[in-house]
């Protein structure tokens, strides 16, 4: 079956959209685009640099690793800085410019011309690419996605607690949803999954289900 579908996967932070997205396009043989690892590195740049440079974006070269997880930024591997907690706390702001998301914007559709891609992020549906073949939603409460990102954090070895984690996201999610460029939600036609008690092989053979039915139809 030489037929490709681009994958748009959305939803709040912490959803699990970043660990599906690469188990679908692992076993599809498709690429893995972390547009939130993007959004990340243009903020780290910014911490490291200060605001002026929002407008000199172009100078900026943001690549990712042959193994679909590693991010570069002007040649350095940046993957560990960007999940810092001082990233984090300033990452729905940095991606609320719009000179950011239309620089970023442009090179994510630019990856999925040639279909045979899964992505995730906010506004991958609705925006990014509102064309995608198959578009999903997932979603899960605040209190479960506090305890998946616990969980990371203290594999990190990051010192914090579930009521801050769970503070954060719940700010988040306020901040996502109500800025004024491209705010997270569901995009009219895309599946939402609700993955509070689904293991992620389920939500993954769930996923997959739904891409072959669509490749089988055409």
């Amino acid at each position: 079956m030489n037929m490709k579908i681009n994958i748009a996967i959305d939803g709040p932070a912490a959803a699990g959209k970043s660990t599906i997205s690469k188990r679908v396009a692992k076993r599809m043989g498709y690429i893995y685009i972390d547009t939130g690892a993007m959004y990340r590195t243009v903020t780290l740049h910014v911490i490291r640099n200060g605001k002026s440079v929002i407008d000199q974006l172009d100078d900026l070269d943001i690549r990712f690793g042959t193994d679909g997880t590693s991010i570069y930024l002007n040649g350095e591997d940046v993957s560990g800085d960007i999940r810092s907690q001082e990233v984090t706390n300033s990452v729905s702001e940095v991606s609320s410019l719009a000179t950011v998301r239309n620089y970023l914007v442009s090179m994510q559709r630019k990856i999925a011309e040639d279909k045979g891609v899964v992505m995730d992020g906010r506004d991958i549906g609705t925006t990014v690419l509102p064309e995608a073949e198959l578009k999903v939603y997932m979603k899960a409460s605040p209190e479960i996605r506090a305890r998946r990102r616990l969980k990371e954090e203290k594999e990190r070895g990051t010192d914090i607690d579930l009521e801050t984690l769970t503070d954060q996201i719940i700010r988040r999610d306020d901040l996502d949803m109500n800025r004024e460029i491209s705010p997270l939600v569901k995009a009219h036609d895309a599946v939402l999954l609700d993955t509070s008690h689904m293991s992620i092989p389920e939500v993954e053979d769930k996923i997959i289900r739904m891409a072959e039915d669509l490749l089988r139809e055409d």
